[in-house]
């Protein structure tokens, strides 16, 4: 069946408390079957001396709690970035959590290609996850989770389709830059069309980020976007 989707695209801060009150206030009257939200949206990943340890949260804390609830108000399923607590009380994982519309937890995603590159060290603050594909059952859909960097490796990419993934669903905070922008539709329009497969791109907007929240038909097309502002883009995917 057709599936509506909803990327909400916000500039999260480093309270987790307002950025989950902006997420309550932009969601409060979408209706949707999916609701996809960015990378690091429970809190944003600060300055690069900011400890994360102390602001991740385990999966049964009050972050994915609320996302749960969401997705109770709404019947709809929930794709989040966070910071969860890992064995290193320093290095949390990068996790993207996805909730069924009942509220229940239906997966989560360890980012497996941490962001070291363009002089930035994501592995200094992050722990990678296992290099396995994660794909979410939907309805009769399948949704493949990959995170921001991750989008430069085709190779994930098609391991999530080999796994049985029909939608790519990519949650990001894609860092401001030259061609950086280009850079990011390209790689969304490149993955949708080499696996045949629908993409739907949940963004970072703000000072840091390039916003740019969008969805992606198997043959490539752009069929919903955002510029670079807060707010919400909808698009329905057809079967």
């Amino acid at each position: 069946a057709a599936m509506r989707v909803a990327r909400v695209q916000l500039a999260a801060g480093i309270d987790p408390a307002a950025n989950l009150d902006a997420v309550l206030r932009l969601t409060q009257d979408v209706e949707a079957d999916l609701i996809v939200l960015p990378e690091a949206v429970m809190c944003d990943f600060g300055l690069p001396e900011m400890r994360l340890g102390p602001v991740a949260q385990p999966l049964d804390g009050p972050f994915v709690a609320a996302l749960a609830a969401i997705a109770r108000d709404h019947s709809a399923g929930v794709v989040a970035g966070m910071f969860e607590r890992s064995d290193d009380p320093e290095r949390p994982y990068n996790t993207l959590v996805s909730l069924a519309p009942d509220g229940s937890l239906a997966g989560t995603y360890r980012k497996t290609h941490l962001y070291d590159s363009f002089g930035y060290r994501e592995s200094d603050r992050l722990t990678a996850g296992p290099a396995e594909p994660v794909v979410v059952s939907f309805g009769d859909r399948r949704l493949g989770l990959m995170t921001c960097y991750d989008l430069r490796f085709p190779e994930q990419a098609r391991a999530l389709v080999d796994a049985g993934s029909d939608v790519l669903v990519v949650p990001a905070a894609w860092v401001r830059g030259p061609l950086k922008e280009s850079h990011w539709v390209t790689l969304l329009r490149a993955r949708a069309i080499e696996n045949t497969v629908d993409v739907v791109a949940a963004a970072q907007c703000g000072r840091l980020y390039c916003g740019n929240s969008m969805a992606v038909d198997p043959m490539g097309v752009v069929v919903a976007a955002l510029g670079e502002a807060e707010g919400v883009v909808r698009a329905v995917l057809d079967e």
